[in-house]
């Protein structure tokens, strides 16, 4: 085995789950940051590599292989679903903004924007997570680095989807949700009062000031636990994981579909360490 590639544990762990196709253990390209022209050739033509890997992320392969570990682990009773919700901001290299198209790439395969935006850092990509309780990923999100944090809530905690193993519906509701001051808006609490989902997210000081100054009629404070809150910091150290990947804690995918591939790959290696 060489460096960066998958442990033989890790292999015979997710093999089962992707389509069968060729050889190799293409770790590397997601842990080193590699163009793909620079692959080692014991995983064959790198243009074979690359097409296999496109192909299998237009289809949401490793998203499918994601939920797959998530539901060996909920069988298992080994998801905590104290859930945090975080975002965290990816610089993009300067190749990763060449999204040239062509007639292969058709228009509906990939968003107009390919989640870059411009913000201080120049072109970036923001990644908005949710985990566990232990610190793994459950759902992945991406959008220009200048979008704020509270539009995309909803979305990502929608994209929270654990299929049971035997019957009935797959498991979406966290039991308790965590999350900071960015993502306190009116809106998003009476979202995760419909769904039933208790929350400790902290008031902003100008929602503090402007409930204050209504009197009675701004409505009591929302509760909020300080040592439930003291958990949040899992999330942070899920990013501090996932950015270990130099592919990821630099954007070099062109299109949105593959480096949310990319995030999402890295995310079951971070899962198969963990069962």
């Amino acid at each position: 085995m060489h460096r960066h590639e998958l442990t033989d544990q890790e292999w015979e762990l997710l093999t089962p789950l992707i389509p069968r196709a060729g050889t190799g253990r293409p770790r590397v390209k997601i842990r080193t940051g590699t163009t793909w022209r620079d692959l080692p050739e014991r995983y064959g033509p790198w243009k074979t590599v690359y097409t296999r890997f496109r192909r299998y992320a237009l289809r949401g392969v490793f998203t499918r292989v994601l939920q797959q570990l998530q539901t060996r682990a909920d069988a298992a009773g080994n998801i905590d679903w104290l859930v945090q919700i975080d975002s965290t901001i990816v610089r993009a290299h300067q190749h990763a903004a060449a999204t040239g198209r062509t007639a292969a790439q058709p228009q509906q395969e990939e968003r107009d924007d390919h989640a870059l935006g411009r913000s201080r850092g120049g072109l970036t990509t923001k990644i908005h997570l949710a985990c566990d309780g232990r610190g793994r990923p459950l759902a992945v999100l991406l959008s220009p680095g200048q979008r704020n944090d509270s539009p995309c809530a909803r979305p990502l905690l929608e994209r929270i989807r654990v299929p049971r193993t035997g019957h009935g519906r797959p498991r979406c509701r966290p039991d308790h949700l965590i999350a900071d001051r960015a993502y306190s808006s009116r809106g998003f609490r009476a979202y995760l009062r419909r769904r039933g989902i208790a929350h400790t997210i902290p008031e902003r000081s100008d929602q503090k000031g402007h409930r204050r100054r209504r009197g009675s009629v701004g409505g009591r404070p929302p509760g909020f636990n300080q040592e439930i809150y003291r958990r949040r910091n899992t999330v942070e150290r899920c990013f501090n994981l996932l950015k270990g990947f130099h592919g990821i804690a630099t954007r070099y995918d062109k299109t949105a579909t593959s480096y949310e591939a990319a995030v999402c790959l890295a995310s079951c290696l971070l899962w198969a360490r963990s069962l």
